[in-house]
């Protein structure tokens, strides 16, 4: 999205320092809190014990034991033991973790899907901030048909500030640009109507790395404000470029120790229990940072190879339950190798459903199959595919992009892949970049291809 092309294999990374986490303990124990409840709703300081454990919930949870999730950015805070001086001598098979877990979740995710987005939705990028050759259009004149509005884009002061900041487009380079309060009250409208209004965060130009825990509270404090003051739903993820990347020897992408990767998933984590179970959160990486992990992830064990290859994943595996949407750009990517072990390629229905299915079976990250990246949610998976030619590489005529959801949803018209993940009927939808770019080619995509995904049972 206003990007450039990303080239797959890349420099060796220089070494970066990694952040290393160290449990606490304690000579003596204090009383137990009240044994943890899987029914109880906890809040950010509320606390419970299990196992002989005391523990500290960070934010909102509901039935996630906290002797499973108490790693750095889980729900839960270990406080050390608790009821006596030692250890309790409970049997080692139930002591609760020293480290983050490194068992693969439940799959799929079993958290429950935001409410008020539609079965199969059309999600659009709008941008608000700029002009970008489309011309601009009013939040009120977006058509009732786009279900998710994502607001192009909420950018950084700085790289490494974690400051972000939204405005709209100004007049001279968007005339007939909505004043500020039109703008709020037409976000106010389409949220009466059902529609979902996101803050999208970063795209080509707006680099975001929070490498450092300060970067990342001020990035959870200026994302607030912006949700605040426009009355938006929640945020789009829309990390491109340099913002992600693993330091060498961060091979694990369930426990992952660089820290951009740590801090933007601690900041998404406190934005989710700071506005509670309807706050949407959809990411829209590009394929390099996903379904390229089936072979490379970050460096390697021996370094050599682009630190930026499957960097997303370890984002996308923490916040697995948060998640609402996944849309992967299948777009502006290289040849990237499917389930089947074959490259495929932009261009056609193949490249969408090659990539989709990657996400609705799962994968074994760098050719490892003791180390899968589990399966979503059907609900929680869409793709991404360009509106118009003029939007990016990759586009293909809306016979193509309904070719690949047929197949993706019923099985239908596959082609020469078979698919791993068998028929989707939950598939969430599609969404594309841009609403803008798509007005100006007639709401091609809308009117075609929305329509098709409006009209699956």
């Amino acid at each position: 999205m206003r990007r450039s092309m990303i080239i797959v294999m890349a420099a060796v990374l220089a070494a970066g320092g990694t952040t290393v986490y160290l449990a606490s303990t304690a000579s003596a124990a204090t009383a137990c809190a009240p044994a943890w409840s899987a029914a109880q709703v906890y809040v950010g300081g509320n606390s419970a014990s299990q196992n002989g454990h005391n523990y500290a919930a960070k934010w909102w949870t509901q039935n996630e034991s906290p002797a499973t999730h108490s790693g750095q950015w889980d729900v839960w805070a270990d406080s050390g033991v608790c009821g006596g001086t030692t250890p309790p001598t409970t049997s080692p098979t139930t002591a609760p973790p020293t480290t983050t877990p490194t068992t693969a979740p439940t799959t799929p995710p079993t958290s429950s899907p935001v409410g008020g987005i539609p079965k199969h939705a059309l999600i659009g990028y709008l941008h608000a901030s700029f002009a970008n050759g489309s011309g601009y259009l009013r939040m009120a004149d977006v058509p009732a048909d786009w279900d998710i509005i994502n607001l192009a884009f909420g950018e950084p002061t700085s790289a490494t500030s974690g400051d972000i900041r939204f405005t709209l487009c100004p007049a001279t380079e968007c005339p007939g640009v909505e004043t500020e309060a039109a703008f709020i009250a037409a976000i106010k409208a389409k949220r009466a109507a059902g529609k979902k209004v996101l803050l999208s965060i970063g795209g080509a130009n707006g680099q975001v790395q929070l490498t450092t825990t300060a970067a990342r509270d001020t990035f959870v404090s200026s994302v607030s404000a912006i949700i605040d003051k426009y009355g938006l739903d929640g945020v789009d993820v829309d990390f491109e470029g340099h913002s992600l990347s693993l330091n060498t020897g961060d091979t694990d992408f369930k426990n992952p120790t660089t820290p951009v990767i740590v801090n933007l998933i601690s900041a998404l984590k406190s934005l989710k229990a700071r506005y509670g179970t309807n706050f949407v959160l959809t990411m829209a990486p590009e394929t390099f940072f996903v379904q390229l992990g089936y072979q490379y992830y970050g460096s390697g064990p021996w370094g050599g190879q682009d630190p930026r290859a499957g960097s997303y994943l370890p984002v996308i595996y923490a916040l697995r339950n948060d998640l609402t949407i996944l849309h992967v750009q299948d777009y502006n990517s290289g040849s990237i190798m499917g389930l089947d072990n074959q490259y495929h390629s932009m261009g056609g229905a193949d490249f969408h459903i090659a990539m989709t299915d990657m996400l609705l079976a799962g994968f074994p990250v760098a050719g490892n199959t003791a180390n899968a990246f589990p399966a979503l949610r059907e609900d929680q998976v869409a793709f991404g595919a360009p509106s118009s030619v003029s939007a990016g590489n990759g586009y293909v005529a809306p016979a193509a992009v309904q070719q690949a959801v047929g197949c993706l949803v019923s099985g239908a018209n596959c082609g020469g892949y078979t698919v791993r993940s068998g028929t989707n009927p939950s598939f969430r939808g599609l969404m594309t970049w841009s609403i803008n770019w798509d007005k100006f080619y007639s709401w091609e995509f809308q009117l075609q291809n929305g329509k098709l995904v409006k009209a699956l049972p």
